[in-house]
């Protein structure tokens, strides 16, 4: 376990925190775990420094690249509403941003417009015709190593293309040539590579030199791209002018799927031109669920992050997470015991709904979240070993990037898209400029055992024909006495879900702005592995040694999780208020 002993601490703080813990009248479980806490755990400040979120006073765009903010703004100046500016950016993301951002994957968008309108746009990728339970094992019933996660045989049927121009026709007022054609001529006429993007890039040279398109694309053959230099894409122009030419179904049924197949066959892959052309996008019911009286409207399955997150949620608003203070072993012990039990039936119950049932009422009612905490010991951490999965059908009735974006009318979108790991199966599409996602990873490959993520996942989720795969990615709206207040979300695989509860929780239980509680620290837990990630410097010698006593194991390193965008409105002011995570070093922009 890391940490030692910080050296002497403050000990008359102790007095004032089991006092102020005293004052409150909360249960008597929390007061045994907030005095536990206090013998061993300093104050934490809940407002450490952060910059101030980005103001403006019509609309905003948060995302990871300072460019494709500036595009969706541009869209909304024309005139566009959030709708029509969040297509223009996932497309202009899918040319600045290759490490996630994409034309060759999936995505969920989850859109609330100023009549009060909720619903969400799934384009996730889907499993192509061949595809079986069975077709990443060998002779023996073994995995075979990266085959779900490297190649052709790895990716699932894009929905990025078809999900944008869904939104758009049905929500948006601009048409698809008007949205597409900034991401174009940035891919033709290039950008300058900034800072983050070059060291993506590198990071990424040991995948992409093993596909020669991959290589010749983005490591320019080994001549690696450096800050300031102009980085031009003219494959990936020319496929985004034929969608612009002859609409976005081009993507699945003229000149680029005719390319994607080729590259299949070439690669001996198992997408064909028919598993193009069968591609649908499902427009779903949002997710509904409350904390301490503010409405979370979130993403349903096949999307895991909704539930698990409303799950957590309940399960935390029985305890005052405010008065145990932001960062005490006694906070972070109760959120590591919810998200250890709704990852465990994340992995039980969790898969595309159009293929298994997913009880959805029980999973994220309130009473179902009662039992959960009946289980948590605020003395002792849980093991996962005898954490299982629990009963909900009694109360029945890592590559990825999130955008956010708001306009002047009170439209919102909160938009999360991914090829799965960074720069997915690192393969691109001969003669079309883009990458192939290896989301079909996010299956099951083998009920059981652990995916690239370490998560274990269940039969529910098996890898199967036009089957959609569980996903982690959780965009969210929240809203304070019916009025948009804030949404958020962030890439991370797994670490997704638990980003945004915290962003929730540090909003709501500790008053931060927007920007406060994205820049905050983070912790993970999964169920399996059962260890807590912390970042650096996020959690104090104290705390990690108090947590420690009470039980609970942590990775050999931290590090840091998600990258997060998110947009607040101000409720006095009407301002919206624009904030990026400083882990990728985003940028919001506003008009």
């Amino acid at each position: 376990m890391p940490g030692n002993n910080a050296g002497k601490q403050c000990r008359e703080t102790m007095i004032d925190r089991a006092t102020m813990i005293k004052t409150q009248k909360i249960p008597v479980l929390i007061l045994c775990a907030a005095l536990c806490a206090a013998l061993a755990s300093p104050p934490i400040a809940v407002k450490s420094a952060s910059r101030a979120p980005v103001r403006a006073r019509h609309g905003m765009v948060s995302s990871v690249s300072e460019i494709a903010s500036q595009i969706g703004v541009d869209v909304l100046k024309r005139g566009g509403n959030a709708v029509d500016a969040a297509v223009a950016v996932g497309l202009a993301l899918a040319v600045v941003w290759p490490e996630a951002g994409n034309l060759g994957g999936g995505g969920f968008m989850v859109i609330r417009l100023a009549n009060g309108k909720a619903t969400a746009i799934d384009y996730r990728e889907m499993g192509p015709a061949a595809a079986h339970r069975n077709v990443y094992l060998d002779s023996r019933g073994e995995y075979i190593p990266e085959s779900s996660t490297f190649g052709h045989r790895a990716a699932g049927v894009p929905g990025s293309v078809a999900g944008m121009a869904y939104a758009l026709e049905k929500y948006g007022t601009m048409k698809w040539a008007a949205v597409a054609e900034p991401a174009r001529r940035l891919a033709v006429d290039g950008f300058p590579v900034w800072y983050q993007l070059e060291r993506s890039l590198r990071s990424g040279e040991r995948g992409l030199s093993r596909d020669p398109e991959s290589k010749r694309i983005f490591l320019r053959n080994g001549k690696f791209y450096e800050t300031g230099e102009i980085f031009k894409q003219p494959e990936l122009g020319a496929t985004l002018a034929r969608t612009i030419r002859e609409g976005p179904r081009e993507f699945y049924e003229g000149r680029t799927a005719q390319m994607i197949a080729a590259s299949m066959k070439k690669a001996d892959g198992w997408m064909t031109m028919e598993d193009l052309k069968n591609y649908r996008v499902v427009e779903r019911e949002p997710l509904r669920g409350a904390y301490r009286g503010h409405e979370i409207i979130t993403m349903p399955p096949p999307s895991s992050g909704g539930i698990a997150l409303l799950q957590m949620l309940n399960i935390l608003e029985r305890y005052d997470l405010k008065s145990l203070g932001f960062g005490s072993s006694a906070s972070t012990h109760l959120k590591v015991e919810a998200m250890r039990r709704a990852f465990a039936d994340r992995a039980q119950y969790l898969g595309d709904p159009d293929f298994v049932k997913v009880p959805v009422a029980g999973l994220i009612s309130r009473p179902y979240a009662n039992t959960l905490a009946s289980t948590i010991d605020a003395k002792r951490a849980s093991t996962s070993e005898t954490v299982r999965h629990g009963n909900p059908l009694p109360f029945e009735s890592e590559q990825t990037t999130h955008y956010t974006v708001a306009d002047k009318d009170g439209n919102l979108v909160s938009c999360t898209t991914t090829i799965n790991l960074s720069f997915g199966g690192k393969v691109t599409v001969e003669g079309a400029g883009f990458l192939l996602n290896n989301e079909m990873d996010d299956f099951a490959p083998k009920p059981g055992e652990p995916n690239a993520y370490g998560l274990v996942q269940g039969e529910a989720n098996a890898v199967g024909a036009r089957k959609r795969p569980l996903s982690s990615m959780t965009p969210t709206i929240v809203l304070k006495n019916g009025k948009l207040w804030f949404a958020a979300g962030s890439p991370g695989g797994p670490t997704i879900i638990n980003t945004v509860m915290q962003i929730i929780t540090n909003i709501v239980d500790y008053d931060m702005n927007i920007q406060q509680a994205i820049d905050a620290p983070r912790i993970h837990h999964q169920w399996l592995p059962d260890e807590i990630t912390y970042e650096p410097m996020g959690l104090v010698a104290d705390v990690i040694n108090a947590l420690g006593a009470m039980g609970h194991r942590f990775v050999d390193r931290p590090r840091y999780m998600g990258d997060a965008q998110g947009v607040m409105i101000d409720d006095k002011t009407g301002l919206r208020l624009g904030a990026s995570d400083p882990r990728l070093n985003g940028k919001a922009v506003g008009y």
